[in-house]
């Protein structure tokens, strides 16, 4: 570390980005998260240490998306939960009607390395292909839990019709 301030990272605000994209085009932004010890969601719905988010206005209670956190009230079966979503844990965001969003290359948060990685050149780069290849990440293997509702689908690959308007679920595509 030196003695000038640490750049904040381009991530919190692509999420604020895509997140607004989203409102604005009447989709609702889903947010697919890495769940460990710093995360705080209800455990019930985790899958494989992940979960699929339903952040949409309606969904959500004082959503914030901080530059280090993801934070909102949501109920789940009818029980109100603060959530807590580390920047570092969001794996993707994308509209759940169209799955057009971005993925985000995994951070490593072993105990020993946990802020102590410094980002590496061309990570923005990164960012472009990871959003590529895990096109097919999100495909029945989280358990899409919308706030206000029971989870959508079943980890176990559903028939992905849950209303969605081309029942494309889960294909990530970089937004230009």
């Amino acid at each position: 570390m030196g003695s000038l301030m640490q750049e904040i990272s381009t991530k919190p605000y692509l999420l604020r980005a895509l997140y607004e994209w989203c409102t604005d085009n009447g989709y609702t932004p889903h947010l697919a998260v890495r769940v460990d010890n710093m995360t705080r969601v209800p455990r019930q719905f985790v899958r494989d240490n992940e979960i699929v988010l339903n952040i949409s206005f309606e969904a959500t209670s004082q959503l914030k998306i901080g530059n280090e956190l993801v934070e909102f009230t949501a109920r789940f079966s009818g029980k109100a939960h603060k959530i807590e979503v580390p920047v570092a844990n969001v794996l993707a965001i994308y509209a759940r009607e169209n799955g057009q969003g971005m993925a985000f290359p995994v951070e490593t948060t072993d105990s020993t390395a946990s802020h102590e990685a410094t980002p590496e050149p061309g990570r923005l780069s990164a960012v472009s292909d990871t959003a590529l290849v895990q096109d097919s990440a999100l495909d029945g293997e989280h358990a899409d839990v919308s706030a206000d509702t029971d989870a959508h689908s079943s980890p176990d690959g559903d028939s992905g019709g849950n209303g969605t308007k081309s029942g494309a679920r889960g294909h990530l595509k970089v937004v230009k």
